[in-house]
């Protein structure tokens, strides 16, 4: 779904959008499992930098939600976690900042995203926000075994026979106090 600024201008666009799994390309390791669904509405502001200029601002007050298949980062299995975000961005045109001097950025700007052309896209302000949503580290379980480091495999469905890998020598003489502690 496209907003543009002209269509804006005549009124506000509430929106309530249901995109199936591939209509937006996460990443080559996420993996869109549900319907994304999002809900919300679109509005211009006018920004008056001086009698005549007027820089048009597009606001995306929303929130969104789907599922993803990630890997464990442990074992590396699939995992599907639920994923949902609210927020209220405000985009500005490419070219109402670009100018060839440097300058100091408000705290607030530094909140402002960029469009170029005619008008912003939801769906690349939904790819944005349902990844800046995920979490850092996705596990398929709190005990995850995960990968032998040894022969790779999988910890949780298939035991290995791989020692512990070889101790740094520089911590033998700790591992001789540990020997001689034990009862």
């Amino acid at each position: 779904m496209l907003f543009t600024v002209i269509d804006l201008q005549r009124e506000p666009i509430d929106f309530q959008e249901s995109l199936p799994p591939g209509t937006i390309d996460f990443t080559e390791d996420i993996r869109q499992s549900g319907d994304l669904t999002a809900q919300g509405r679109a509005d211009l502001l006018h920004e008056h930098r001086g009698p005549n200029d007027v820089v048009e601002d597009i606001r995306i007050r929303a929130s969104a939600s789907t599922h993803l298949e990630l890997a464990c980062a442990r074992c590396l299995e699939p995992v599907t976690i639920p994923v949902a975000t609210s927020f209220d961005l405000i985009f500005r045109p490419g070219e109402a900042d670009a100018t060839s001097a440097e300058r100091a950025i408000s705290t607030s700007e530094t909140e402002i995203g960029y469009y170029e052309g005619d008008g912003l896209l939801l769906e690349d302000v939904l790819r944005e926000q349902i990844l800046l949503a995920l979490p850092a580290r996705v596990l398929c379980s709190d005990s995850c075994n995960g990968l032998c480091p040894a022969c790779g495999r999988n910890r949780n469905t298939d035991p290995c026979d791989c020692d512990a890998l070889p101790s740094d020598p520089r911590w033998a003489a700790l591992q001789s106090v540990r020997v001689q502690q034990k009862p």
